[in-house]
């Protein structure tokens, strides 16, 4: 069956506090197609708009808390760093085990969309831990039943952060230097704008074709 682009849609939001996570909303309580956001976090939001709602939740207990939400797209901006976690275990529960647990509550929910904020390295059979770490996230959202899945694969993200993020931070400076040479099939390794990834999400979660797509960013 066709999807239909949709106006007045209703959005659930995971990750909004962070680097994308935060254009999406804006961007999200900006767009006339968009009738209701619902943020799902771990704490509340400094934000409030008329058609903002923020459902604090533990995310362990994700769908047992957030089961009442009814939703027609959800933009999964999910993730965390190995420094903030403090384990690999808890790296994982965050940026795999969490994304699992939004696919299936945004299934049951009534999503037609599912949009992820994955990486342009990942690989379920990576011998990389992060590498396959988001391929199993990807896996696990294409699993998961929903009859559009869309998978955002940036490079380097650009934009403020409010966590301190070292590699990041070096490779965002090293940048000039080695971004000329991506170019061709390496083009996707170019870094990109947090912005310009939000607003493909907040596209794709309105108009955003059935079955299984990867998106690359080749700015």
């Amino acid at each position: 069956m066709e999807i239909q682009p949709q106006t007045g849609i209703r959005v659930l939001l995971a990750g909004a506090s962070g680097l994308v996570g935060g254009h999406c909303l804006t961007q999200l309580l900006a767009d006339d197609g968009i009738a209701h956001i619902t943020v799902v976090a771990r704490r509340a939001l400094a934000q409030a708009h008329p058609k903002l709602t923020v459902q604090v939740v533990d995310f362990d207990h994700l769908r047992e808390q957030a089961g009442a939400i009814r939703t027609d797209a959800a933009l999964c901006c999910l993730g965390t760093t190995h420094r903030a976690a403090g384990s690999p275990e808890a790296f994982a529960k965050v940026d795999h085990i969490y994304v699992a647990e939004l696919a299936k509550l945004a299934a049951a929910a009534g999503a037609m969309r599912f949009v992820l904020l994955s990486a342009v390295v990942a690989d379920a059979a990576s011998p990389i831990f992060y590498n396959r770490l988001k391929g199993r996230a990807e896996a696990a959202v294409t699993d998961s039943g929903l009859q559009a899945v869309h998978l955002l694969r940036p490079s380097l993200l650009l934009g403020e952060r409010t966590g301190p993020r070292p590699m990041e931070e070096w490779s965002r400076q090293m940048a000039p230097f080695w971004a000329p040479f991506a170019w061709g099939p390496f083009s996707h390794y170019r870094p990109v704008p947090a912005k310009t990834v939000a607003a493909k999400m907040v596209e794709l979660a309105k108009n955003g074709p059935p079955g299984i797509h990867i998106h690359y960013f080749r700015s």
